[in-house]
């Protein structure tokens, strides 16, 4: 099965908010998948941002149970795809040894919200949104016609 990880700095706002729209999109184009998200840099004792939860609420979706999360060892040994929302995210995963062609910059890059008003989170969303509906088309494309590698487990994030 598929594991597709989102990555963002704190895992606060957009990976939690890609996550969670992939969740929905992913169905609807027929993607077989296991997925989660996760943080590169520091985590605090922070949970979702308020106006993340408020903005996917406005689209059907609730985010407020997510609690953030570092990534871990067994992310990278699971992972078939990473979603990351800046090149920052992407060079980092890459120091760490994650091949180039496992990572996409959702995108080609989402400005972090972070701290910022409704309307900004709203339009970080809208960006998210049109960005998971493009990523679903590359992935459902890609295993349509067998160019897409798959880790052959099916193990959690959360096991």
């Amino acid at each position: 099965m598929l594991h597709v990880l989102f990555v963002c700095t704190g895992n606060t706002c957009r990976s939690p908010m890609a996550k969670a729209i992939y969740e929905k999109r992913s169905t609807e184009y027929g993607i077989s998948s296991i997925f989660s998200s996760c943080a590169l840099g520091f985590l605090s004792n922070e949970n979702v941002s308020p106006n993340a939860v408020l903005v996917c609420n406005e689209i059907g979706i609730d985010i407020a149970y997510h609690k953030p999360r570092p990534l871990r060892e067994r992310d990278i040994m699971i992972t078939d795809i990473f979603v990351v929302m800046s090149e920052y995210h992407a060079q980092t995963l890459m120091e760490l040894g994650i091949p180039k062609e496992k990572i996409y910059i959702l995108g080609g890059g989402i400005p972090d919200p972070y701290g910022s008003d409704l309307v900004t989170y709203r339009r970080c969303r809208k960006t998210i949104e049109q960005s998971i509906d493009e990523f679903c088309r590359i992935v459902k494309q890609k295993i349509d016609n067998g160019s897409l590698k798959v880790n052959p487990n099916d193990q959690s994030y959360l096991s």
